[in-house]
Order: C-alpha cells, then sequence, then structure tokens
C-alpha cells in the first residue's frame, strides 16, 4: 500500500519504519532540513521492537495520492502539515496519531473529501538521534472508530500491535490520563520511572491523575480500557484515599520497564522544541473551564512546563511540590 506519514519524531518515526519493514511504499513529509539525511540514511529503528532501517522517500510535503497518511505531528503542528499534503490526504483514509482530544475532529474539517479516524499511541518510543527512534516499551496502537475486520485496521495490524475501537472519546481520555506521566519529567529533567520513585512526585502526579479522571467523568466521559487501565480502575483511584491512589502511578511505571522514559514533552524541552503540554494537562484545564469547574493541579503544571520552555531551567522536585501546593491552597 502507499503509505504517507506526516512528521517522523519518535512516534512518526516508528510508525514508518514498521510501515516499511511489513512491505509497504513509505514516504514521509518532514521538516527541508531533515528530508536529505532520512533519503541518504533512512530511519533507523532500535529497542523493543527489533531492528531495522527503513529507506523511505522524504520531503516536505506529500503529493501523489496515498491510501493512507498518518499524520503524527506534534498536535500545534498538525493544520500546516495536512495542508501542505491535502492532495495526497484526498479520497484516502487518514489517521491523526496525535495526543490531546481535537486532534481527529480539526482533521475532518480539513479533508472533507477524505475519511478521518483517530489514532493512539501506546507505545514508548524515544527520538535518540535525526532519523534515528527507539522503542523503550512496547505497546498497542488504538485507532477508531472503526471495527476489527476494518482494512485499515489489517493493514496496520501486520506492521505493529494495532486495536480497533468504537469509542474514540473514551480511550483519549484513558491516554489523556496516561499522559499525565509526560508534565513532571519536563519540569525536573528526571525520567518518568524517577518521578513516580520520588515520594513529593509521584503525590503531586496522584493528584494531576485524580483531577484528570474527575473532569472526564463530570464531562460525561466513560474511560476506554488500556494497558490495564479502564474505567472501573480510574473511578476507584479518584475516590480512593490518596495514599492508595498512589498505587496506580507506581502501576503505569512497571509497565514502561527499565529503560528510562523521559516521556515526549522532556524529549521536546531537550531538543528546544515546542511541547504540547497545552493538549496534555492543559486540555484537562479547558474541559474543566468549560464546564465551569476548575483544574489547579493540571493548571499549575502546565504553567510550570511553560516556564522551563522559556528559562530552560528544570525546577527541583521539591521546588515543584511547594509550588503546586501554592497553587491548590484555598
Amino acid at each position: 500500500m502507499r503509505v504517507g506519514v506526516l512528521g517522523v519524531g519518535a512516534v512518526g518515526g516508528a510508525l514508518a519504519a514498521v510501515l516499511d519493514r511489513a512491505g509497504h511504499r513509505v514516504s514521509v513529509a518532514v521538516r527541508a532540513d531533515a528530508a536529505a539525511g532520512i533519503t541518504e540514511r533512512g530511519i533507523r529503528l532500535t529497542g523493543a521492537w527489533g531492528d531495522t532501517t527503513a529507506r523511505v522517500e522524504a520531503a516536505t510535503g506529500l503529493t501523489e495520492p496515498h491510501e493512507l497518511v498518518l499524520v503524527a505531528t506534534k498536535a500545534m503542528d498538525a493544520r500546516a502539515a495536512i495542508e501542505a499534503s491535502r492532495d495526497a490526504c484526498r479520497g484516502g483514509t487518514v489517521v491523526v496519531v496525535q495526543n490531546g482530544l481535537e486532534g481527529a475532529d480539526r482533521a475532518r474539517e480539513l479533508l472533507p473529501e477524505s475519511r478521518v479516524l483517530g489514532g493512539l499511541a501506546l507505545f514508548a518510543a524515544s527520538l535518540v538521534g535525526p532519523g534515528e527512534v527507539r522503542i523503550t516499551a512496547p505497546g498497542d496502537l488504538y485507532v477508531g472508530p472503526a471495527a476489527p475486520e476494518d482494512p485499515i485496521v489489517a493493514v496496520l495490524a501486520g506492521a505493529l500491535p494495532t486495536r480497533a475501537v468504537q469509542d474514540l472519546r473514551g480511550m483519549q481520555w484513558t491516554k489523556l490520563v496516561v499522559n499525565q506521566v509526560n508534565a513532571l519529567p519536563a519540569i525536573t529533567g528526571l525520567s518518568v520511572q524517577e518521578v513516580v520513585a520520588h515520594p513529593a512526585l509521584r503525590r503531586v502526579l496522584t493528584l494531576s491523575i485524580r483531577e484528570t479522571v474527575r473532569t472526564g467523568r463530570a464531562a460525561g466521559v466513560r474511560f476506554g480500557s488500556m494497558n490495564g487501565l479502564g474505567d472501573l480502575v480510574l473511578r476507584v483511584a479518584a475516590a480512593a484515599p490518596a495514599g492508595a491512589a498512589e498505587l496506580l502511578p507506581r502501576r503505569m511505571a512497571r509497565g514502561m520497564g527499565d529503560v528510562p522514559n523521559p516521556g515526549s514533552t522532556l524529549q521536546s524541552i531537550r531538543r528546544g522544541k515546542p511541547t504540547e503540554i497545552d493538549y496534555l494537562n492543559g486540555a484537562v484545564v479547558a474541559e474543566a473551564t468549560r464546564l465551569g469547574r476548575t483544574a489547579p493541579v493540571n493548571e499549575a503544571l502546565t504553567r510550570l512546563v511553560h516556564e522551563v520552555e522559556r528559562t530552560g531551567r528544570f525546577l527541583t522536585p521539591d521546588e515543584v511540590a511547594r509550588r503546586v501546593r501554592l497553587a491548590i491552597a484555598p
């Protein structure tokens, strides 16, 4: 199949590599300064899914029609990337593999002649260099709304573990809970595992998870099941005593294995790139505001990530805990 990938960061690079390995003709749309290197050296994938080098066609945009296009840019870059490759998407299927809640809806507005699905990547990938991606923890790709027998699901399942889901919104909210592990590494420079191991940071992470679940519940969300998390587990965690609720982030960290996971937001910080924090913790704040509620922990974490982006200075765990306490103080 003719497959295009918009954005070749950690997730997009991994998807391009495994689809090439599965025998598809893969083209990628990347920045002009990266296209020549990827064309010459390919995309190198290592880690939990094995080692492979994908020889792909790289340019600043896709031009020929593609049967399948995966949008794997950062959420704030999606519109420009889609507009640059609009002709390639026309009439095909577009899967928006992105954080946040609104990526697929925005793509549908831009691509009325295409079938647009949402995608959620549950594997952990790190961009270790230009065109070099390492899978630090395996996981599934969720695609929906779609049936298991959908031909696009079958194509993707031939390249990596893929699950079809009908209730994409519920799955997006569960992924939003999973993505709560991103902010604190970006603020402190620590890995996810180190954050969870630190008592003060683990408490902050637990607070942000509980706040996210409560906001989703207020919005009428039934959380989808992924990576051992689901509606019942998350509702129990939101209602349990704080100490007991800390078992949830411990469980999430164990699922990531022993390889230090920096999280995608810290990876952006380290590369000097804008982060997606407004589509992660910031999405919780936006939904709470829409509902006439507050989300002070998520608001504080969003603000602190932007502070690190602006200053280039990581905060100590004690400073983070102090700043969060001030944000939630009555």
